[in-house]
């Protein structure tokens, strides 16, 4: 569980130490670490939030399960986004072809034309 606690922010803040917000969070940090991390809190209104918001958590257990949901919807909104992508750009190709096929046949005609016109 405390491995996917960690996880929480492990996408890029490097303001502040996963491990040290945890400590944090469940009152195990030193008072110098603690002034530390609630200094960078006050710089950056996003960390704050998220402190908050995890602390608002009643029950500590189920953050993993929330991460681990979390975790799931994203990859299924992420692969409805690329399949729909795909989708789009399969039937986006075809009508480039006819068209370029089109363009060409009334090149090809046109020229047909004006040759039998020139020669008649």
């Amino acid at each position: 569980m405390k491995e996917d606690l960690l996880k929480i922010l492990s996408t890029g803040n490097k303001d502040i130490d996963n491990q040290k917000l945890m400590d944090y969070l469940s009152g195990t940090l030193s008072a110098k670490d603690r002034h530390s991390l609630e200094e960078a809190m006050m710089d950056s209104e996003m960390m704050n939030d998220a402190v908050e918001g995890l602390e608002e958590l009643q029950n500590k257990k189920d953050v993993a399960g929330l991460v681990e949901q979390l975790n799931n919807n994203l990859k299924k909104q992420l692969q409805k986004t690329k399949s729909k992508k795909k989708r789009r750009n399969i039937k986006e190709l075809p009508w480039l072809y006819y068209t370029i096929i089109l363009i060409i046949l009334i090149i090809l005609i046109g020229f047909i034309v004006i040759r039998k016109h020139l020669e008649g």
